[in-house]
């Protein structure tokens, strides 16, 4: 895949193999090797003209991308394991907080910020919803999920998140203020401006899978147009992650799909922002004094942090980053009881 990608982005032979610090004749052999042990060409060998990948190399290629954009999340939780393990056995001074999380770029580089200071993430990767229920049940100590800004009371948004928080008893902790928007091919071809768009009968959607965020937002719409998901063409093909969304997009395997600024950057798509979301972090009453969630706190109020995640495509970083908020002030469709 190395030689692949070498020559797809050198356009010849001997480019590629400088890229890679290796010879004209090695790189051209082990091409050659591979072509025989998958009884399939890989580069279009014509006399005169710069090698170029054939069709099937680039699927390859792509194949290769989605892959790892699936396998993300899981490896994610792998090194997450990995990290609790050494840091707990070899560092006593160290703090442990496992956290469930929508997906999220922002909680990717948290976790690198935080291990430097002796904080380890345990972050595992799922939806709003099933990281709310996660902590309800004990799982973890930290959720991860996002809702619109301004949302709108009795909306599907509304009524999903509205059972699973409780007044008093759970507290918001400021993170980031993110865009989401829809991932479509380089130079928009298909000319998709808008959310209607996804009605038009050629325009091949990409979901993401039940339980997310995103998902939410979608659904959200389309009850509110009065329209269901067999509407869209493609609205029962799901991916896990933003990252998984935007690479099947690149691969040509759907024309669009909703998700954040940063995947679609990382695989070369346009963008198309359609509105800005808070994403939060949220524990229980009872976790918010624990020293790992103080720690926590204290990285995302960090000016360095903040500097860090400003940097990545899409973001903006909450002005109460690591304060804690109430759910009546920030989801004020709620009109919660108070309990006696």
């Amino acid at each position: 895949m190395d030689l692949l990608n070498a020559v797809c982005d050198a356009g010849s032979i001997g480019a590629a193999a400088k890229s890679l610090d290796l010879s004209y004749r090695h790189v051209w052999g082990e091409l050659k090797r591979w072509e025989q042990a998958m009884e399939q060409p890989l580069i279009v060998w014509e006399k005169g003209h710069s090698a170029r990948l054939t069709a099937f190399a680039h699927k390859l290629l792509w194949a290769e991308r989605q892959a790892q954009a699936r396998l993300a999340p899981q490896i994610s939780v792998l090194q997450a394991e990995l990290e609790k393990t050494f840091s707990v056995a070899f560092d006593p001074d160290s703090h442990a907080l496992p956290i469930y999380a929508s997906h999220d770029d922002g909680l990717v580089l948290l976790r690198e910020q935080a291990a430097a200071q002796a904080l380890h993430l345990d972050l595992r990767f799922c939806g709003s919803v099933d990281a709310i229920r996660a902590l309800n049940e004990g799982r973890c100590t930290v959720a991860g999920f996002h809702a619109p800004l301004n949302p709108q009371p009795h909306t599907l948004i509304a009524r999903s998140y509205k059972p699973l928080l409780q007044p008093g008893n759970h507290k918001l902790i400021g993170f980031a203020l993110r865009s989401q928007g829809l991932m479509i091919a380089p130079g928009n071809p298909l000319r998709i401006r808008g959310w209607m768009d996804l009605l038009r009968h050629e325009i091949r959607l990409v979901n993401r899978s039940r339980g997310t965020g995103t998902r939410l937002l979608l659904d959200n719409w389309l009850e509110m147009q009065s329209r269901v998901g067999t509407d869209l063409q493609g609205y029962s093909n799901e991916e896990s992650s933003h990252s998984a969304v935007a690479a099947c997009i690149a691969a040509g395997q759907a024309d669009v799909g909703l998700g954040i600024a940063s995947a679609a950057h990382a695989q070369g798509l346009d963008f198309l922002p359609l509105m800005q979301e808070a994403y939060w972090l949220v524990c229980h009453l009872s976790a918010l004094e624990s020293p790992a969630v103080l720690a926590l706190r204290a990285i995302l109020q960090a000016p360095v942090w903040q500097k860090q995640l400003s940097q990545l495509m899409g973001y903006t970083v909450s002005l109460a980053s690591g304060d804690v908020q109430s759910l009546k002030n920030q989801l004020p469709w709620w009109h919660f009881k108070t309990k006696r």
